[in-house]
Order: C-alpha cells, then structure tokens, then sequence
C-alpha cells in the first residue's frame, strides 16, 4: 500500500498521481466516514494555488457524498483553519495547499476537531480506508450532506488574533512590511496590521494561482530586504504559502533565524512570567546556540523529530506553552494548537515593543553555531543506520567535533533527499566535514 502522509500531510504535484481529484474525493469519504459520528461540519480552506478549486471541489464532493456536512472557510491561513475547526465545533479539518512549494503542487493537512494535526495512528485509519477499493461504492445510497460558505473566516480570524494581545497596546510608531508570498495570508495579514495602527507596506498580495512562493514570502526575502532599507522600516515579515511559517528580517535587512525568534519569545514570555513550565521545544534541526541561549535564562531545552506536530505533541506533554522550528513554525500554547506565522509576526511586534530594542539587536540573544546544510537528491532512501561507509564518516566527524558540534543527516519526509546539517564553532571544519558526508552519500545512494 502506497504511503500517502508524510511530515505534514499529503503532498504532491496537482494533477499527478497521488494529489489528483480523485485522491482529494476518497479522501472526502473516508473523512466523512471517520468522523461520522460527529454532528459538526468538516471544515474545509485553501490557499491560493490555481489546482485548489479543482481539490477543494472534489474533497467537499467526497465530504457531502458520505453523509457528513462541509464548511468552506475560502483562502484563509491553515492556522485559521485549525482555529475556526476546534472553536466552532467542527469534526474535523482539511486544508488544501503544500505550503512553500511552488505553485503546480498541492497537498492536503488534516485536523482533529480539536484543532490539532492527527497522529500517526489516525493517520493509517485514513489511508487504509482511502486504499479500500470499495471505498466509493460504499457511499452509494447515503442522504448527502450540506454544504456552507463563510465569506467572514478572514475578518473573523482577525479579530482572533487581536485578542491574543493584552489591552491598550499601541503600534502606530512602527513601520512595518510584509510578504504575503501572493497565497493564504494575502488578506488576512494587511488587514491585521492595518488595524493595528503601523505604517505599514504589503509585498506579494495579488495572487494569481501560478505566483504563490514565486521569488516571494518567506523562502525569498530579497525584495522584503530591499523595501526595508529604502523605506527605513523597523520590521519585515515574510509567510509562506499558507501562513503557517514566518520569517524575520530586521531593520537593516538581514534574516532572522526561527531559532532567533524562539529565543526572543522565550525571554519576553519568561519575564512577563507567562511561559509556562520553563520548556521550550523544538526540532532537531535548532541550533546548538539556541539550547546555549535558552540556559543562560534558566529555561530547558527539548529537541524532538522533526514536524510541527512532533513539538506540539511534547509541549503538551511537558506543559510548555513555547515551541517551534528553525524554519520559522512557531506555536504560541497558549493561544493556539498549531505553528500560525501571522500570530508569530504579530508576537515580534510586541516584542520590539516590549524590549523597546530594534530586532537587529533582539535577535542577539542567540548568537547561532556555524550550520552547513547539504540537500543530496537520492535514489532510494535506505536506513541510515545500515549504509556502513556514511556511517563511518558520520563517527568520524563526530568525533572530531566533540561537544561544541554535532552531525544529523536525515531523510526529508517531502522529497527524495537527504539532509546533511554539520555544525560547529569553525565555519571552515563545519563545510568541509558536511561536504564530506554528502559525497559518501552521493556515492551510496544519490541519483
């Protein structure tokens, strides 16, 4: 049986097997199905991707066909999605985009009614019942459900996030960008920072269906850069496809790290006595200077795999209410069940008030190790553990690197890559000793 989840969801290019039309109706049935029991709606959004009509139309056909009622929310950030899913009662819900890919893919991310992602398990639940042959037939003769649109969830969503601020907060001083990267957060955002009074200049808001991520958001900050500069703005903020990521760039027109932003979060949300268990959670792939930076203030570190949901599940576990990944997915506990990139940018904005500190300044909190990342295109993804000659060098360098280092290399749960991260104190050792893994890798199983 054919694996359809992977770190985030289903992913795939629109129109090609796996992330067709009929994959997003079976998928409609089998949720339909699942959550059957439950008298809430499925709560359906997109974002701006010109195949999302097309799989947002055929999900909703498969939703309604089982029996169960669909509630379409139109372009909306997956955050909102999840957030009007568990506030509103809803069984379950499904957002149709893949993110910061570009524009001719699409995926599906599916929620519990409470707002969360769904784990491992209720994952396979879907799959197997996606995989039944009779799965389609098996609607036959059932009432369909009902279906409603929300032309509000945008202003409505809005209004959330506002609330996530204590009262009286005043930001007419500042002079803020963002990067709307022309997808999910090309509504939502302008109308948040509008309301709050900043100066405020949007980059990549009209979406085309084809110029979602394109040279835009937060995998392309050049032109979020150069409006900084000219401007002499105190903040840029760049989403991805579906709002659910964010990254920074201070007044000088430099990046942020996602590891930066936790850090500054962490000390804001401590002194304010507002953090929770002294925890904050994140991946793997943070950098050493983070779990550095989060002990000089008395607070512990947790990694785990990677995936939002991952931190999510160990932030529950722990207590915390801080927790997120390098790639900017920053969740907020307190306010929300998943990474939402708007919320985060909102937070940096009452940071810079907070601190009454520009951002270039902030972000010195954490002074981040040297970190090579490689991408080597595979051919297979084989075990690590077992394809000796890279798990030699891997001891070596390991080795070489002591406790001031370390050495992940690991398989994107996306793509067929490997992902090689070597870090250290010397930037010189740390891309010499990454490159040397990617050529075991390359000679192993590349393409």
């Amino acid at each position: 049986m054919k694996r359809l989840f992977g770190t985030d969801g289903i992913r795939g290019i629109a129109n090609q097997d796996p992330m067709t039309p009929l994959l997003g109706l079976k998928l409609g049935v089998a949720v339909g199905k699942n959550f059957a029991k439950s008298k809430g709606n499925v709560f359906v959004a997109r974002d701006t991707r010109l195949s999302g009509p097309m799989l947002e139309a055929s999900l909703t056909s498969g939703i309604l066909s089982s029996g169960a009622s669909a509630r379409c929310l139109g372009v909306v950030p997956t955050a909102a999605l999840a957030y009007f899913t568990a506030q509103e009662g809803g069984a379950c819900g499904i957002m149709v985009s893949a993110s910061h890919n570009p524009w001719n893919h699409n995926g599906f991310k599916v929620f519990s009614g409470s707002g969360e992602k769904l784990d491992p398990g209720e994952e396979e639940a879907l799959e197997a019942l996606i995989h039944d042959p009779g799965i389609l037939a098996a609607a036959d003769a059932i009432d369909p459900g009902t279906l409603q649109h929300d032309r509000d969830a945008p202003q409505k969503y809005v209004s959330f996030l506002m609330g996530c601020l204590p009262p009286g907060m005043n930001f007419k001083g500042f002079k803020v960008v963002v990067d709307c990267a022309n997808g999910a957060a090309s509504k939502v955002a302008p109308l948040l920072f509008h309301r709050l009074g900043t100066r405020l200049s949007v980059l990549s808001a009209t979406p085309n269906g084809r110029n979602i991520n394109d040279g835009c958001g937060s995998e392309h900050t050049d032109a979020l850069s150069d409006t900084i500069r000219k401007q002499g703005a105190d903040l840029g903020l760049a989403f991805d496809g579906d709002a659910d990521r964010l990254t920074a760039v201070d007044e000088k027109g430099r990046r942020v790290s996602g590891d930066q932003l936790l850090a500054i979060f962490a000390r804001m949300l401590k002194e304010e006595g507002k953090l929770g268990a002294p925890v904050v959670v994140s991946t793997v792939m943070s950098n050493l200077g983070l779990r550095k930076a989060l002990q000089g203030m008395g607070i512990s570190h947790v990694p785990v795999a990677v995936g939002d949901r991952n931190v999510y599940l160990e932030m529950k576990k722990r207590g915390a209410l801080l927790g997120g990944e390098d790639s900017g997915h920053i969740i907020f506990r307190q306010h929300h069940t998943t990474g939402d990139g708007i919320l985060s940018g909102l937070m940096l904005l009452r940071a810079l008030l907070y601190f009454d500190r520009p951002l270039s300044e902030l972000a010195s909190i954490m002074i981040p190790f040297p970190q090579v990342l490689i991408n080597v295109a595979v051919r297979e993804k084989r075990e690590i553990s077992s394809i000796e000659p890279l798990q030699e060098v891997i001891r070596r360098v390991e080795a070489s690197l002591g406790e001031e280092g370390r050495v992940l290399v690991r398989y994107s749960g996306t793509e067929s890559v490997c992902r090689i991260m070597v870090e250290g104190e010397e930037r010189e050792r740390v891309e010499e000793y990454a490159q040397e893994i990617a050529q075991v890798v390359r000679k192993s199983i590349g393409l």
